[in-house]
């Protein structure tokens, strides 16, 4: 861990430091300004005749991002969360510990400043030092200035080192805390109560997903971590709240690419006597709430596509396969067809695929969804591939459900929630049956969600958002990494010195 060279030459520096009787990890920090308030506050210095104000004090911190030392001076920049500030020290102002100073800091150390606001030379407002205190020391030297940080698997393996470096980074996720703030505002406005249901289930429900299982070890009992809060959420309406909603973490086994992560954020809520008709509504009233907030444009860059906000669809899962997928209508209600098709559209087929609602999802995610650019409602789901939702009354064969597609993937899926229970309790057996024949995504049957049923759920209408996705799409991120601090990875192998083992 210690033995690279620059890491040896830093660590002896620290050493330096403390036989001069400075802890360069101190906590003693005053700081009393942030650097964006400094700048601020000290705007009319350019208009004194002398170009500073002695009599004005303030003391700063942040990173040292650059440094320029002199023969008796030192100009260096330090950097916070709120901007960047240029120093001025001099061997006149801090005497001795001048010296220290000059021998021992370096770039990516974090320093204290007290001093005043001046105009330099070139015409930029700094802080001339009438102190200065190394707080952190840093014995690992920050990438070389000109290149920055670029490698794409470093940044996302170090996001320390990536927001160091990339002040755009960090300004993607204070932009991701807002939107997330925004969204708990809306829906907190509209009357909808937030809560908190469990992370580790007995029973997979919820989705049709893969998931992660563990062990507890004082019940001895095997249980997963939550695909998705659905179940416990409704058994809420059920109790009598009448909307609710819940910021939440899911964790699915599956796939990583640019639009999936093991473990992801979601809003869920639900909603008593609404339908997924209001749902719709709510959701383009969602959308226009947080472009008022976050001051965007209707028409949005993103990538290479444009997307227009104002430009809102309704098709049909059926039409959308023939009209946008170019799907044949004859092969839809014929299943050795549809499987040729995809067969020669060179999509392979797990086992289990062997239903007409199944294939549709199939045919769907080849030739649909990526063509989806504006904001896409596609109604009228297979009911097969909807065992959470309820059955149209005027065809049983579908599911009363949405989903809303941007940018040619998934944003949002929403649906009358099914308030039977024995036909929920039929779909989950055919839940079982897909499973035993291979569908690792297949819900268990969750005997307690069945029996909350039986005391009655009111009409209730429920979606869920990927906020993540979403923040991919108002951040133009093209990777879901770039919108997770620390997205999953598989692990490196370290480089063990000999003193780790000793």
């Amino acid at each position: 861990m210690f033995s690279n060279e620059y890491v040896k030459l830093r660590m002896q520096k620290a050493k330096n430091l403390k036989e001069a009787g400075i802890n360069p990890y101190g906590h003693n920090a005053k700081r009393d300004t942030k650097i964006k308030e400094f700048l601020e506050k000290n705007k009319d210095i350019e208009s004194f005749e002398n170009k500073r104000d002695e009599n004005r004090k303030f003391t700063v911190a942040g990173r040292v991002k650059f440094l320029r030392l002199m023969g008796k001076a030192a100009f260096f920049k330090i950097e916070d969360l709120s901007g960047i500030l240029q120093v001025y020290m001099s061997k006149n102002d801090l005497k001795d510990k001048f010296n220290i100073l000059k021998k021992n800091l370096e770039v990516g150390d974090i320093v204290e400043v007290k001093g005043y606001p001046f105009i330099t030379k070139t015409g930029e407002l700094s802080i001339h030092a009438d102190e200065v205190n190394i707080l952190t020391k840093a014995i690992h030297p920050l990438p070389e200035k000109f290149h920055g940080l670029t490698d794409v698997e470093i940044r996302y393996r170090q996001r320390y080192l990536d927001m160091i470096m990339n002040k755009e980074v960090r300004d993607k996720f204070l932009l991701r805390s807002k939107i997330v703030s925004f969204i708990r505002e809306f829906f907190l406005n509209k009357g909808f109560l937030e809560v908190e249901t469990p992370m580790l289930h007995t029973v997979v429900g919820g989705a049709n997903a893969r998931p992660f299982m563990t062990h507890h070890n004082a019940l001895d009992i095997e249980m997963n971590l939550r695909i998705a809060p659905e179940l416990f959420l409704k058994r809420l309406i059920v109790g009598g709240f009448e909307a609710v909603f819940e910021l939440n973490r899911n964790f699915r086994n599956e796939g990583i690419d640019h639009t999936h992560n093991p473990e992801f954020t979601m809003i869920e809520f639900y909603w008593a006597y609404h339908t997924k008709e209001d749902l719709i509504k709510l959701t383009k009233e969602f959308f226009d709430f947080l472009f008022e907030k976050l001051n965007l444009l209707k028409t949005l860059k993103y990538g290479e596509l444009e997307i227009n906000f104002d430009n809102w669809s309704i098709i049909t899962y059926k039409d959308a396969l023939i009209k946008i997928g170019n799907v044949p209508e004859e092969i839809l209600d014929d299943i050795e067809k549809m499987k040729k098709y995809l067969k020669d559209a060179g999509v392979e087929l797990e086992e289990h695929i062997d239903s007409k609602g199944k294939l549709w999802a199939e045919l769907f995610d080849e030739f649909v969804e990526s063509k989806l650019i504006d904001p896409t409602f596609v109604v009228d789901f297979p009911i097969e591939i909807s065992p959470l939702a309820r059955r149209s009354d005027e065809n049983p064969e579908i599911a009363e459900r949405f989903e809303l597609f941007i940018a040619g993937r998934e944003i949002a899926n929403g649906f009358n929630e099914l308030n039977d229970p024995l036909d929920q309790y039929e779909r989950f057996k055919d839940q079982l049956k897909a499973k035993a024949k291979g569908d690792e995504e297949g819900m268990d049957m969750d005997y307690d969600y069945i029996r909350a049923l039986q005391y009655g759920m009111p009409p209730t209408a429920g979606e869920g958002i990927g906020i993540d996705r979403l923040v991919m799409l108002l951040t133009n991120s093209e990777s879901i990494k770039d919108v997770i601090l620390f997205p999953t990875m598989k692990p490196k192998k370290e480089i063990k010195d000999q003193d780790d083992v000793h």
